[in-house]
């Protein structure tokens, strides 16, 4: 979530622009080639959010500084207009801290050439989207983001460009949805349906929607993060934002020019017949501990994922999650490898990443990350005792206040029902868990009809609330490792 107003102590300096790269070079910050502009637009991206700028536009940057040509991005902000005005001031540019074991470094990102916010200024993303020198779409707009204003919005544009005579775009989803490119392909498709059989047929066959995986862990932008790059850049950046080393974009091999998949390999990008066994990984690993991570740490008040992953008892709870509930379920390669990059990943203590940021929509995130493991797990006659503690501490996050009474603030679409349900039934399990897991577009029709979940969340619900969320994450643990 962007943060409106963040600005450095220093309200005098210089900003951040194209006139300033130059001295930047000079100081050693990697800046981008000064004629970018020449290179044009050909990325509409939806979604301008920090973990586009700290991913996707960082990819499509590398490439225009190896000046493959039309790779710069056309950036649009669904509803933020401080951000794209922010960006806008800024002539696109934004600085990125990588964080490595290493150290720290500081590199300005120039693949944003230009910005807008749909909301105010839908006529220039159609526009963009049905101009001549756009080849792709991208869009990380959230997974609740997937609803018929998008289709709306995507369909226009695809409308336009037919009747200009346009080729067909790749539009890739970049969001956290399970064949995230099959469910956005079927969305404008029946959104063009509706206007015209001949449209749906022209996206159907001209247009391609590629599946993908996107990882990185991208932490909210604060003021001490700008600070920090006012001191390393010595101009004020109100759009800096920090990172990882580590990134990963996975995608299938479709595309409506076949050219790009070698160009995006070239830089790193894999790109896969089947991103199913990266996608799923990823999704119940990373974002499925992340969760749990994220509702554990608010309750006990702990601030980040890096405070929680470093607690013991909590890093062996997590190990544990991910080893003999989640990884039996997967194929990725080397998946015990991964696991043990992500326990790394989530330990570095420079991400300073809020338990609150990652919970923020947890109702719409829970049915990704979860329910699928347990589904399977449940399958196979396996225990389920580490999800169904992840699920209590859901329940157990919906009240809005920590184990030490200090409140905070759900931010859900579905925040205020979770919150009366759960305050209705404070500290009656049963009756938590029958209200909240039988929240169909959470845990699906199957789950809440389990008996051996039900049991086990109730359990472990009614555990929190007799010895404290730390006790009963230790008790799970050692049930997981006798003796």
């Amino acid at each position: 979530m962007e943060q409106r107003g963040l600005v450095p102590k220093n309200g005098a300096m210089q900003q951040l622009n194209q006139a300033a790269l130059p001295a930047l070079a000079e100081r050693g910050i990697a800046v981008p080639d000064p004629d970018r502009r020449a290179q044009g637009i050909g990325v509409v991206h939806l979604g301008l959010g920090a973990f586009h700028r700290a991913h996707q536009a960082m990819v499509f940057d590398q490439l225009m500084r190896q000046r493959a040509g039309r790779w710069g991005v056309f950036g649009v902000a669904m509803r933020s207009t401080w951000l794209a005005d922010a960006l806008a001031q800024q002539h696109g540019l934004y600085s990125v801290q990588v964080n490595s074991r290493e150290g720290r470094s500081w590199q300005v990102v120039g693949a944003l050439l230009d910005t807008c916010v749909a909301a105010r200024e839908a006529a220039r993303v159609i526009a963009m989207i049905a101009a001549p020198s756009t080849r792709w779409v991208t869009l990380t707009v959230t997974e609740k983001g997937y609803g018929p204003g998008l289709a709306a919005l995507l369909v226009q544009g695809l409308a336009a460009r037919r009747e200009a005579g346009g080729a067909g775009l790749t539009i890739a989803s970049c969001d956290n949805l399970t064949g995230n490119g099959g469910k956005l392909r079927k969305l404008c498709i029946e959104r063009a349906a509706q206007e015209s059989g001949a449209l749906a047929g022209w996206i159907s066959q001209a247009c391609a929607f590629p599946d993908s995986m996107v990882d990185r862990i991208v932490p909210a932008a604060t003021p001490e993060r700008l600070q920090e790059a006012a001191d390393a850049l010595g101009v004020a950046d109100a759009c800096a934002l920090g990172t990882e080393c580590f990134w990963e974009w996975v995608i299938e091999n479709r595309f409506a020019d076949p050219r790009d998949g070698q160009a995006l390999a070239s830089v790193g990008v894999k790109v896969v017949a089947d991103v199913r066994p990266f996608e799923q990984a990823k999704l119940h690993m990373l974002n499925g501990s992340h969760t749990a991570m994220a509702c554990i740490g608010a309750v006990l008040g702990l601030p980040t994922i890096c405070d929680c992953v470093t607690q013991p008892d909590i890093g062996q709870f997590v190990h544990g999650l991910m080893t003999d509930e989640i990884m039996p379920h997967l194929s990725r390669p080397d998946v015990a490898g991964y696991r043990d990059a992500l326990l790394a990943r989530f330990a570095n203590p420079a991400l300073k990443h809020s338990v609150h940021q990652i919970a923020t929509d947890n109702s719409q995130k829970i049915p990704q990350r979860w329910p699928p493991s347990v589904s399977a797990q449940l399958a196979a006659g396996g225990a389920v005792e580490h999800l169904a503690l992840a699920a209590a501490a859901w329940m157990r996050y919906c009240l809005g206040e920590d184990e030490q009474g200090d409140p905070y603030l759900l931010s859900d679409p579905l925040a205020t029902a979770l919150q009366a349900s759960a305050l209705q039934h404070r500290g009656d399990a049963p009756a938590t868990v029958q209200a909240l897991l039988g929240i169909g577009d959470i845990w699906g029709a199957g789950l809440p009809q389990d008996s051996r979940w039900t049991s086990r969340v109730t359990h472990w619900l009614g555990r929190i609330h007799a010895v404290g969320l730390l006790a009963a994450v230790r008790e799970v643990n050692r049930a997981a490792s006798p003796g």
